[in-house]
């Protein structure tokens, strides 16, 4: 009797992306507040491009169980959405993209993604 296979990954359990990019904002806050002798972490400001591949359901989760016992433990994680943009090689004009916006609509010339990729910690605050 042949069994159905079944995912080993619970969906309520984060993704391991997301576990890894948690636990660099995370090492990034506690430096910050080594560095400022915080006792307190009270928030982390992300921004994520529309194209950094976050998913950040999961990386809330991730967050969540990671923080637990630490000083960021109460944090909050806030984000802002970067907006895909980018410049013409050929023409210099830069303007809002979507995903399949390789071609500029102006002249035909191609598109670099300037904006819309990023994955940073904007700020934290700590007490």
């Amino acid at each position: 009797m042949r069994k159905r296979r079944e995912s080993i990954v619970r969906k309520e359990e984060p993704k391991m992306h997301e576990m890894a990019i948690a636990e660099g904002i995370l090492g990034i806050a506690l430096d910050q507040a080594r560095a400022n002798d915080a006792q307190r972490i009270e928030r982390i400001h992300l921004l994520l491009g529309e194209l950094s591949g976050v998913e950040t359901e999961a990386l809330t989760l991730a967050f969540s169980s990671l923080v637990r016992g630490t000083i960021a433990e109460q944090a909050d994680l806030t984000w802002d959405r970067i907006p895909l943009s980018g410049r013409c090689h050929d023409c210099g004009r830069e303007r809002p993209l979507r995903p399949q916006d390789y071609l500029c609509p102006d002249c035909g010339g191609g598109m670099e993604f300037t904006h819309g990729r990023e994955m940073r910690v904007d700020y934290i605050e700590m007490e």
